[in-house]
């Protein structure tokens, strides 16, 4: 296996070779090209897990930097970031969960109310992250800091620890799916479910496009609900658990929620300070507490209680692997912006559709916007960068206004259930090692397809009807 590693990079290596000296297409330095293409072989890297994550991220900033491409400033200056922060403690919080044994009697309520079949519990998790999106503005805080713990928890109660190679499993793997995919369908439900919303109101706002919170949550109501309706049967059908059925399920549940009798003093610490930290995600915004301090606020409490000890916190692996190879893939986004990258690929696109009649350019650019969030490791970051862009480009060919705005908005938030780096709770969820790689990718892709063929067709006349075009 490790002869067969050593033949991927070394062909990888090769690969770039080549394309590093090839000349840089038009309209692109030179630096920006060897970086585009640093890129695009870190993300073939780990596709083919030619090693493990975190190595793959160190590998590709120490080439970043022996090329000329990268600075050790910009590849260290990331893990300063808040965003980068969060996902690390959410870990920590989802392991407080787990210590007290909170998690399990919180799986178990679930199981008690929802457990008829897998199908009734995902769809129960799904309904969980509908009702929280308008008042948590941060999917991460929302999907990673408050579903992700109580999935992992129904996941290990049911299938045991995942191994180091994710295999198809009982539940474990089908829920953590679903329960990432619901939260990225209801970020885009609410101009308060995702940090990165409000910035595309205000960037349609620049072009005379006003899109309230009623009018935002009106329009992406319809083809939302649809996907969220329809997302879970889809997995269902593509990556089926190998249990479907829970016999007599609820009712054992409830016998083993009698048998555990009244809370624990851990656990009622542990819940406390989760609902502590779901009104700071709700309401701190007023008070200066922004999603990231909050977290930390939360783990301080847990460290000062002893509910968790700092071993706890350092020997949670999984959650420092995902924030090195997370943090990695967010600088090489943020260098490719800095390089002109980005809108060098916007001009792009709005040079080849010039001259096209508006259906066909609404068609190519909103697919490229779509399929463009494979470069970024954050919807903020594709917002900030490409909404204006494309956007202006949409006006340009003649497409409807409202119809341009809330079509890149929806395509904006639903992009990132691609990979597992495309927003903040992915890497948290994939990284409790449930799903392949390739499972991640092949059924996010597979979702997206669905995805876009609601928000196209349900979208216009659903708008229409609402007299918003």
């Amino acid at each position: 296996m490790r002869d067969r590693s050593y033949q991927k990079l070394f062909l990888l290596f090769l690969v770039g070779v080549l394309f590093w000296h090839f000349p840089a297409p038009q309209g692109l330095s030179l630096q920006a090209w060897h970086l585009l293409i640093l890129f695009v072989l870190t993300i073939i890297t780990l596709v083919l897990k030619c090693l493990s994550m975190g190595a793959i991220a160190f590998l590709s900033m120490v080439t970043g930097c022996l090329t000329g491409v990268l600075t050790i400033e910009k590849c260290l200056d990331v893990y300063g970031k808040t965003l980068v922060w969060l996902v690390l403690f959410s870990f920590f919080i989802a392991r407080g969960f787990t210590t007290t044994g909170l998690g399990t009697r919180i799986a178990y309520f679930f199981t008690s109310v929802f457990g008829r079949n897998v199908l009734g519990l995902s769809y129960g998790f799904a309904l969980t992250d509908l009702l929280l999106a308008p008042a948590v503005p941060s999917n991460t805080a929302r999907g990673a800091g408050i579903i992700f713990p109580i999935i992992k928890s129904l996941a290990e109660e049911f299938d045991g620890l995942p191994t180091p190679t994710p295999v198809k499993r009982k539940i474990g793997s089908f829920l953590i799916k679903v329960g990432f995919q619901a939260n990225v369908i209801t970020s885009t439900l609410f101009l308060t479910a995702l940090a990165g919303n409000p910035l595309a109101a205000a960037f349609a706002k620049d072009q005379s496009i006003e899109i309230s919170w009623t009018k935002w949550a009106l329009a992406a109501s319809l083809p939302g609900i649809l996907c969220l309706i329809l997302m879970p049967l889809i997995v269902y059908w593509a990556y089926p658990p190998c249990i479907k059925q829970i016999p007599n399920a609820r009712a054992v549940a409830k016998e083993r929620l009698k048998a555990m009798g009244p809370m624990s003093s851990p656990q009622i610490i542990m819940a406390l300070t989760f609902v502590t930290l779901l009104g700071l995600w709700m309401f701190g915004g007023p008070l200066g507490i922004k999603d990231t301090l909050a977290g930390l606020i939360g783990i301080v409490i847990l460290l000062l209680t002893k509910v968790l000890t700092w071993d706890d916190v350092a020997k949670e692996h999984e959650g420092w692997s995902t924030f090195i190879w997370f943090g990695a893939l967010i600088m090489l986004g943020n260098q490719l912006k800095d390089y002109g990258v980005i809108h060098w690929f916007g001009e792009s696109i709005s040079t080849s559709i010039h001259g096209m009649d508006w259906v066909t350019a609404f068609a190519i650019v909103t697919l490229v916007y779509f399929y463009s969030h494979y470069f970024f490791a954050s919807t903020t970051a594709l917002v900030s960068t490409m909404y204006a862009i494309f956007l202006q480009v949409l006006l340009q060919s003649g497409a409807s206004p409202f119809g341009s705005a809330m079509m890149l908005i929806g395509f904006g938030c639903l992009s990132s259930c691609l990979t597992h780096y495309g927003t903040g709770p992915a890497p948290v969820f994939f990284g409790a090692n449930y799903v392949s790689m390739r499972d991640w990718w092949r059924i996010g892709f597979l979702l997206s397809v669905v995805y876009i063929i609601i928000w196209w067709s349900i979208g216009f006349p659903w708008w229409r009807l609402l007299g918003l075009i």
